[in-house]
């Protein structure tokens, strides 16, 4: 970690440019949470895996892992920084830490706040924003990762969000056990245990520690190969 880094990629993050989308895509969801208020419980759990894992929380990701570094590669300042006495693993790490930590702070507050308003158990509240958080950070390193190997990284991540998770990942057989939200949603029924998450209609691909371990593993191998790109990044900019 480097804190001059941290510092200014969190101004970076957070300035006016993505203020709107930052704030729209949670107050979407807290919105059709309101709406959906009436529906049964079956219903409303699948309204909120829906909008938190297959939009929101992916979109977040996108939004704050390719913005912590995106910009300086195609703008050449990146180049500023890395001629610098600093470790490119750093600087790889610090990116991620800083948008997880954004990602986390505006998915999992949200999905919580989302459960709530729809009606649904302070337990389900719980374990629904500790797997936001879980897939928050997962989704942050792997877009930092992207943004460093090519750049066309929001296109990518685009396409990533939108068909992988928001389509592939949810529904289709067999191809739901490489989905991020999946893992994300087998440690929420952990969490939650096989009676009550059944009860509510939650049936992940995976259970909660191969979801756990999933995320972690590709969390710290994209964070960690993120910084080999950086390493042979040419310093003039164009690599």
């Amino acid at each position: 970690m480097n804190a001059v880094v941290a510092r200014l990629t969190a101004g970076e993050l957070l300035g006016r440019r993505r203020g709107v989308v930052l704030v729209i895509l949670p107050a979407v969801m807290l919105l059709l949470a309101v709406l959906a208020r009436s529906a049964d419980e079956p219903v409303k759990v699948t309204i909120l895996t829906i909008v938190a894992f297959s939009l929101v929380v992916p979109l977040l990701g996108l939004v704050l892992g390719t913005g912590a570094i995106a910009s300086e590669i195609d703008d050449g300042s990146i180049v500023y920084l890395l001629a610098k006495p600093m470790s490119r693993y750093a600087i790889a790490t610090t990116k991620v830490v800083v948008a997880a930590a954004v990602t986390v702070a505006l998915a999992a507050v949200p999905t919580w706040a989302a459960a709530l308003v729809l009606g649904l158990s302070t337990d389900v509240a719980i374990a629904f924003a500790l797997a936001a958080a879980l897939a928050g950070i997962c989704y942050a390193a792997v877009f930092v990762l992207l943004s460093v190997a090519t750049r066309s990284a929001v296109v990518f991540g685009l396409l990533y969000a939108l068909v992988w998770e928001g389509v592939v990942g949810g529904f289709v057989p067999g191809a739901r056990v490489l989905s991020v939200q999946q893992w994300a949603l087998g440690v929420a029924e952990g969490v939650l245990g096989p009676a009550a998450a059944a009860d509510i209609g939650l049936d992940a691909a995976v259970g909660a520690t191969t979801g756990l371990l999933l995320m972690t593993g590709v969390t710290l191998g994209a964070t960690w190969y993120a910084g080999q790109l950086l390493r042979t990044l040419r310093v003039t900019g164009d690599g």
